[in-house]
């Protein structure tokens, strides 16, 4: 990508870094071989291991051309260009994205090809993305209702003439989301489309990940095939037909489903759209990924460590963390302790040690019977939900797997 930015340093605005003095910019600090606890950062700090990225980027991308998916991982997971950088280098169709303001920051990042996961109605970025797919910008996006599509004409009408806005119909289901509810409403929706001069039907789309179990997912992937067969069938849809769908916590039914060549008549392209799996978790998607169903396609690795410092043991049992929600995600799961770094260098395991709760900046950590924890000791913690970690920090250092500060990663949500 070609980066449109200024030259990033680092200062006192960086979180977790310490430097109160003058600016240092981001790559002469990397390439000081700072090690993590050699005094660079302070605690708490968010560090991103390089190893586990580049193994979980290469895991997908190789999954993905094993059934012949078009892969746009979802950005919004990071939005940090090193990382988006990493997935189209290891050759991502397309970012996902879930904002107009996402799909600006691709555009000025140099992203060639985004798709917005999500309907656009405001008027000034449809005229905004009109301009922009004039000049060669590739970014389809959702639509799922008669009154969306009027609207994407009406904000386009005093528009000059040029190349159309790529489309999606999404399709959803009962107590979900957007999408429509029906095949039939997907099909109301596509003739709405074909009635505008400006706005061009690409196929559809949906997310699967609100379902309860895969017996419902593989369900509704059905219904979104036969959505995408009924589009074809009336002829709404030209030669080459897009189907996405998949978060991080399905895509094994994904391949299952909607994999093969099934749409006859048309090039069928269908486009995963995971993003968790940058930097997986030791919570949630540890728990739900599909790898854990299809050993055999390979494994993701946690990548991110939140570091913390024990600051109080007031009671038996009780240990106070400087982190909090400030810091670490906490929708779906509390931060996992992993291991104890004692004043000393020694490191031991985290084993019967769990976070109860957290406030704005405190942890409150079980300690069982038989660990010792004091003040001034580090406890790393792996966290739960990637997609709720990075929007917290602005920079993070990027280490080896000796704990040496390797890089800065930057985020622009």
């Amino acid at each position: 990508m070609r980066h449109q930015l200024d030259e990033p340093a680092l200062d006192w605005r960086a979180k977790g870094f310490w430097q109160p003095e003058t600016p240092v910019p981001d790559a002469a600090f990397a390439a000081a071989g700072h090690s993590l606890f050699g005094g660079a950062v302070t605690w708490p700090v968010l560090a991103v291991r390089r190893s586990a990225v580049a193994h979980n980027v290469a895991t997908m991308a190789g999954f993905c051309a094993r059934y012949g998916f078009s892969f746009a991982p979802h950005g919004k997971t990071s939005m940090a260009p090193s990382l988006l950088d990493a997935q189209l280098s290891a050759g991502a169709w397309a970012i996902t994205m879930a904002t107009a303001n996402q799909v600006l920051a691709c555009r000025a990042l140099g992203v060639p090809r985004v798709l917005l996961a999500n309907e656009l109605l405001d008027p000034v970025p449809l005229r905004w993305l009109a301009r922009e797919v004039d000049r060669g910008f590739e970014a389809p996006f959702f639509v799922d209702s008669v009154a969306g599509v009027e609207a994407i004409d009406a904000a386009l009408v005093d528009q000059p003439a040029g190349a159309p806005l790529r489309v999606l119909v999404e399709l959803g289901f009962p107590g979900g989301r957007a999408g429509c509810r029906s095949v039939e409403q997907v099909v109301e929706v596509a003739e709405a489309v074909a009635a505008t001069h400006r706005v061009r039907l690409d196929g559809v789309a949906g997310y699967e990940g609100g379902l309860p179990d895969g017996a419902a997912v593989s369900a509704y992937l059905r219904r979104l095939r036969t959505a995408a067969t009924e589009l074809a069938r009336r002829g709404l849809v030209g030669p080459e037909v897009l189907v996405s769908a998949g978060g991080s916590a399905w895509f094994d039914l994904v391949a299952e489903e909607l994999g093969g060549a099934w749409l006859t008549g048309h090039d069928l392209r269908v486009v995963l759209r995971s993003g968790a799996y940058v930097t997986h978790d030791h919570g949630f998607y540890a728990e739900h990924t599909p790898f854990r169903r299809i050993p055999g396609e390979g494994a993701l690795d946690a990548a991110l460590e939140l570091w913390a410092q024990v600051t109080s043991t007031p009671e038996p049992g009780l240990a106070i963390v400087g982190m909090g929600k400030r810091d670490a995600p906490y929708d779906e799961g509390l931060p996992v302790p992993l291991r104890i770094r004692r004043r000393s260098g020694e490191l031991r395991p985290g084993t019967g040690m769990t976070v109860g709760r957290l406030n704005d900046h405190h942890g409150y950590l079980s300690v069982p019977p038989g660990v010792e924890l004091d003040p001034g000791d580090l406890v790393c913690f792996g966290i739960s939900h990637p997609c709720t970690a990075f929007d917290k920090w602005r920079a993070l250092p990027v280490v080896d797997d000796d704990h040496t500060i390797v890089d800065v990663l930057r985020t622009y949500f």
